[in-house]
């Protein structure tokens, strides 16, 4: 057992505070800390703040240094992406870049870490592909996809209702699964 709480860190959203693939991580993020985890979120408004990732200068902002050392230091993660054209945003694929400064580490990139994949986008179609593209780039940062990854189809599901809280029974049973696969699978880091 580890001698800290689980640290687990959200990444995603959109350039709007709030937006539902934000609000999702958040939402997993909240059962984490409630099975005991440290969470850590950096949502759209945060990642919109990272220069565009360029391997040829090696130089960070303190946004970037944030970021990198809290990916370094987790136990475990999760992505949130809106569907664009198919794919995940650029937003999130810069953040993820960023994350090439970990190539050098003892634990390369997301290596041994389950990571949650959340996805928001305007129809099934969307969801699928984006998540399966998600799941590549996890697995090529050598990172473990949960087996349970969130897709909402924002067309015919309405996950948070007038309150803002979670109305959609079944997003939250997705969510609360998640959580629990992340906190099950989150183990002492690999050295």
């Amino acid at each position: 057992m580890p001698d800290h709480p689980k640290r687990i860190v959200g990444l995603g959203g959109t350039f709007r505070q709030a937006s539902s693939s934000e609000r999702i991580v958040r939402a997993v993020l909240a059962e984490c800390a409630a099975m005991g985890a440290q969470t850590n979120m950096f949502d759209g408004p945060a990642l919109a703040r990272l220069p565009h990732f360029n391997p040829e200068h090696p130089k960070r902002t303190e946004d970037e240094r944030a970021l990198v050392e809290a990916i370094r230091n987790c136990d475990g993660i999760i992505i949130g992406s809106p569907g664009y054209h198919g794919g995940y945003s650029g937003l999130v694929k810069n953040a993820v870049d960023l994350l090439e400064d970990l190539r050098g580490d003892a634990r390369v990139y997301f290596d041994g870490r389950p990571v949650g994949l959340v996805v928001t986008a305007a129809g099934w179609q969307a969801c699928g592909t984006t998540l399966s593209a998600m799941r590549d780039v996890v697995h090529a940062m050598r990172g473990w996809p949960t087996p349970v990854g969130i897709a909402v189809n924002s067309v015919e599901q309405r996950p948070f209702g007038p309150d803002g809280g979670l109305a959609d029974e079944g997003v939250a049973r997705a969510i609360r699964a998640q959580a629990q696969q992340i906190m099950a699978f989150a183990a002492e880091p690999i050295v």
